[in-house]
């Protein structure tokens, strides 16, 4: 069994291959260098990505047939082992392409990890226009562009519809619009066995799901300009109260996740096939597994709305990004731009559907950082008629997926998320107060932005 290291160990090491990495404007000057234009050389070492599925798959066999069966493709698979990258890269001996969090893209690029993609874009002609600007936006540092986005995720509002409208509500009064509909709701369907959760009403989510929260509070956790973090900010103390204090009337959060990290997540005794949670915000790729594990649940979906009505969604996802050092930068830049752009996405997805009709399940799309991919592959591939509730699950990811918005990309990423969690985790755990724990990682998370900003000035003055 992996063992997982704490979030400030693996950010703690991470800083320091960075260091070991930063090379002040190199990054630039390497990429000005590079004829992204030329013929690839004969090999392409890819880390942080695998074929596990159709989607991955297809695109995949269309990337390397574009390299003109020339180039042998290796890859490193499972998730982008950040130390074994970031010691490669500081060791002149990096993979050619790394497929990684956007999140993480900014630290990467700040210091000297990867390189610009400007000329990348420029040379292969990369349709920068058919990219969400959310996700490209991510990827961008310093007005250059470090990597090609990729999937998208989002949430939205997943609810079971028997337990809503057996306490006398519906899936408008838990989405998030409301939030004393919000904890009405949640007391009303919540029930305890014995002095034992039995079925949860709401689960907020967290931690992850707190620059959420905070967003609908009308507060971004990061400053535009990824340099000033705003966590003690009021509107984001009172959203972490709200989100807490939705797990204190069920007996607390530590009650809340032991039980439901006693679901069967992802098999048909789920918590909603179970009749053990009402509602709650997730991300829209569970979307599938409902429906593949638990068809004829009594299932709920609209979009995740702030209190304006409005959907609302925290966006994350992937992308490429060719390292500094990358001995086939011409393969990778062409190998990216494939498996990114419309037509690919298309015939991924198409695959999908297909699969998906032999198995008598119902397509619900596929959500990438190409907007216009996104927009094809829905009205092309989705079925208009899908039967409910899935109709309105795919209604609700598409509006999700058009009112997306992220956080700024910024040299101290990983600090950044680091603080704010610990934070969250020691509110849950009852160590701290909301409005203590959130002042405490505002001094974390600024201390590091701006010794993160102040290495990345001096480097590049």
């Amino acid at each position: 069994m992996r063992r997982t290291l704490p979030s400030t160990v693996i950010a703690a090491t991470a800083a320091l291959a960075l260091a070991a990495c930063a090379q002040g404007t190199q990054t630039e000057d390497e990429a000005e260098g590079v004829d992204f234009g030329a013929e690839p050389a004969d090999r392409l070492a890819i880390m942080g990505f695998g074929t596990g599925d159709e989607i991955a798959q297809v695109r995949y066999d269309r990337a390397v047939e574009a390299l003109g069966g020339d180039v042998d493709v290796r890859l490193a698979e499972g998730e982008l082992d950040i130390q074994a990258f970031l010691s490669a890269v500081a060791s002149g001996n990096p993979p050619d392409l790394v497929y990684a969090n956007r999140d993480q893209i900014g630290t990467f690029a700040s210091r000297g990890a990867i390189i610009p993609l400007d000329e990348c874009i420029e040379a292969r002609d990369v349709d920068v226009d058919a990219y969400r600007d959310a996700a490209l936006a991510q990827v961008t540092f310093d007005d250059q562009v470090f990597g090609i986005p990729e999937f998208n995720q989002v949430q939205l509002t997943m609810a079971n519809a028997d337990l809503l409208d057996a306490a006398g509500f519906s899936v408008e009064d838990v989405n998030g619009s409301d939030r004393e509909a919000i904890q009405v709701a949640s007391e009303a369907i919540a029930q305890a066995d014995g002095g034992r959760l039995s079925v949860i009403g709401y689960d907020s989510k967290l931690p992850e799901f707190l620059p959420l929260w905070a967003k609908t509070a009308g507060k971004d956790l990061l400053s535009e300009d990824g340099r000033t973090a705003q966590l003690d900010d009021p509107d984001v103390v009172e959203a972490l109260e709200f989100a807490v204090g939705i797990y204190d009337a069920q007996g607390g959060f530590p009650a809340v996740k032991t039980y439901r990290d006693s679901a069967d997540f992802f098999g048909g005794g789920n918590q909603f096939a179970s009749g053990t949670l009402g509602a709650m915000p997730m991300e829209q790729w569970y979307i599938n597994v409902l429906n593949e594990v638990s068809p004829d649940a009594p299932l709920a979906f609209d979009a995740f709305r702030g209190p304006d009505g409005e959907a609302i969604a925290y966006a994350t996802g992937s992308a490429w990004a060719i390292p500094r050092g990358s001995a086939n930068p011409q393969a990778a830049c062409a190998f990216a731009k494939t498996m990114t752009e419309t037509e690919t996405w298309l015939a991924a997805a198409e695959a999908r559907a297909t699969a998906r009709e032999q198995d008598g399940l119902v397509f619900t799309g596929v959500l990438t950082g190409n907007e216009e991919a996104d927009e094809r592959i829905r009205d092309e591939l989705v079925p208009s008629d899908a039967p409910q509730p899935w109709a309105d699950a795919i209604d609700a990811m598409y509006e999700a997926n058009d009112a997306a918005f992220t956080l700024p990309a910024n040299p101290a990423d990983a600090e950044f998320e680091t603080a704010w969690q610990d934070a969250v985790n020691r509110v849950l755990n009852g160590q701290q107060e909301p409005a203590d724990a959130l002042a405490q990682a505002q001094e974390e998370a600024q201390s590091a932005l701006d010794a993160a900003w102040a290495k990345w000035e001096e480097d590049n003055s």
